[in-house]
């Protein structure tokens, strides 16, 4: 049976393509690339501001397979299609409605890519409105086969009215899953934090995009007072330390 990377391969050069379609006409500008990590388990944890951009930065820059969690929605043809119409209507309105409809042609066509190939380039479907415990235990399998795992944190879109309109508060589940992994099994795994800025820009909009990778962290580094307390200190220093990488991009 094919691996997931026997998968990718045969695809690799149609997905590099998809990406740089999805990123053009923008200039990615990205740094700390020696700080990603090659081998063995990991989780890339960053903001999420980009929507599809943020993930073809990552399928383009990640030196190495990766794996990420993704609404199982896009996995089926006609709920696919409905993602895309919301998210046409989220930026442009009502005027996003004709804007599907006169490219609809082109949208069926990457439907139809994306929901059939979704799995070949290592997503881990999950329902985003359910029980996150699936999404944990299913990144938890991956990390224990040594595999590279994305954990993207808000909804793919800059939210104005937060303290951090760029980085949305972090959630427990990449703590969660250091915790687990470090405390049952001896697994510390490095967990590298990345910000994004300028995926927020509209497709098709000249623009910059900047990438800042920061030196992995580790629970083992914030241990100490109980599961509850381990798991927020860990939290909050992702959230800090991605928060710190966006700010310090800003100045390039």
């Amino acid at each position: 049976m094919p691996t997931y990377e026997d998968e990718y391969k045969r695809i690799e050069k149609f997905v590099n393509l998809v990406c740089r379609t999805l990123l053009f006409p923008k200039r990615v500008d990205l740094r700390g690339v020696e700080n990603f990590v090659l081998e063995g388990p990991n989780i890339i944890v960053g903001n999420h501001i980009g929507s599809h951009k943020d993930v073809a930065i990552l399928l383009r820059y990640v030196p190495r397979m990766i794996f990420f969690t993704a609404n199982k929605m896009i996995f089926n043809r006609r709920e696919a299609s409905e993602l895309v119409l919301r998210h046409l209507h989220r930026h442009m309105g009502k005027f996003g409605g004709f804007v599907h409809l006169l490219f609809n042609p082109l949208y069926s066509y990457m439907v139809d890519f994306v929901s059939g190939h979704a799995a070949k380039i290592g997503t881990i479907p999950v329902d985003i409105y359910g029980s996150k415990r699936e999404s944990i235990f299913k990144c938890q399998d991956h990390l224990r086969e040594g595999r590279a795992v994305i954990a993207l944190q808000g909804r793919g879109r800059v939210h104005p009215r937060d303290p951090n309109p760029y980085v949305k508060s972090f959630r427990r589940g990449v703590s969660i899953m250091a915790y687990n992994l470090y405390k049952e099994e001896g697994l510390s795994v490095p967990v590298t934090p990345l910000s994004l800025f300028g995926t927020h820009i509209m497709w098709g909009v000249p623009g910059r995009i900047k990438v800042n990778v920061g030196q992995p962290l580790r629970i083992r580094d914030f241990w100490g007072g109980g599961e509850v307390e381990t798991v927020e200190r860990f939290r909050a220093a992702l959230e800090g330390r991605v928060s710190g990488l966006l700010y310090e991009s800003l100045s390039w």
